[in-house]
């Protein structure tokens, strides 16, 4: 097997839901605490051993691609005012990985921006990941997807639990008894027609086999070309597709205002240095 040691980050999308705070910064550049959402994913990458990171993005990305370049000004300035620690941590944003960034092309959904980095994962497998989605676990995720892939070759896609009354938000998984292997896959179904309540998000492990069928694949659901669409298809042609649920951790969105300060306080409470303060202002409220 080849070693996985790309992976592909969706971060076209408008972040409407959280304008105006997203009209003029990319919603993924938004802080948990200190750090940009994006950072949190590339640092979850890199610890899984991801040495590429293919950004696909739009034209008004570009504070996001300054983040993970050197900024000669402000490192100057730190050093010279004593910042040593604060200027390496500046420093080393830009040689955390090799990014690439590429424009996306194509028709509205998530499986396009697979198709616009597909000639930069040829033939090899690759993580796919939203640049918009935490996964809060003790062993980063990317890196328990990686260490299973090593152990069983499974291609996989991120799952957990929702309540009933969301799945229609998400696709929704439905598993071969007794085991991890997907039966179908359904991108956003009916309350009353959804078979299981687990919802994909965004991790995942595909291969060139996935994007040749995703080239294919129709525009589905809201005339949008689905990822999930892709895989389903995959799975019927024989194909084998696992699920991998989080361990001692969870998936954690910030597209929406509620949960974009859910995962501030998940991450904020777990810092010594402020958590103390932050809880007794808290209980305050």
């Amino acid at each position: 097997m080849k070693k996985i040691r790309k992976a592909i980050i969706a971060v076209a999308g408008s972040g409407t839901r959280l304008l105006p705070a997203t009209k003029a910064q990319p919603k993924e550049m938004l802080p948990i605490v200190d750090k940009p959402i994006i950072q949190l994913v590339v640092e979850e990458l890199v610890a899984a051993g991801i040495e590429d990171i293919i950004f696909v993005t739009r034209w008004d990305k570009k504070p996001l691609e300054d983040h993970f370049d050197h900024s000669l000004a402000l490192e100057y300035d730190l050093k010279k005012n004593g910042k040593e620690k604060l200027q390496k941590e500046i420093s080393d944003l830009a040689e955390m990985a090799n990014f690439i960034y590429v424009r996306q092309k194509g028709p509205y959904g998530n499986g396009t921006p697979v198709l616009s980095a597909a000639s930069l994962v040829k033939d090899e497998p690759f993580m796919f990941i939203w640049g918009d989605d935490l996964v809060k676990s003790k062993v980063p995720f990317a890196k328990q997807m990686v260490d299973d892939y090593n152990e069983t070759g499974h291609l996989m896609i991120g799952v957990q639990k929702v309540p009933k009354e969301d799945v229609s938000k998400y696709g929704i998984a439905n598993l071969v008894d007794g085991t991890t292997q997907i039966e179908d896959i359904v991108e956003k179904p009916a309350v009353e027609e959804a078979k299981s309540q687990l919802a994909d998000f965004g991790r995942m492990i595909l291969n060139q086999d996935i994007v040749d069928v995703l080239k294919a694949t129709s525009l589905g659901k809201g005339n949008e070309l689905w990822i999930t669409d892709a895989i389903r298809k995959y799975i019927q042609n024989g194909g084998e597709f696992y699920a991998k649920e989080v361990e001692d951790g969870q998936w954690m969105t910030t597209g929406d205002p509620v949960n974009y300060l859910k995962a501030i306080l998940a991450y904020a409470v777990d810092r010594e240095d402020i958590k103390d303060e932050l809880k007794d202002y808290m209980e305050s409220l």
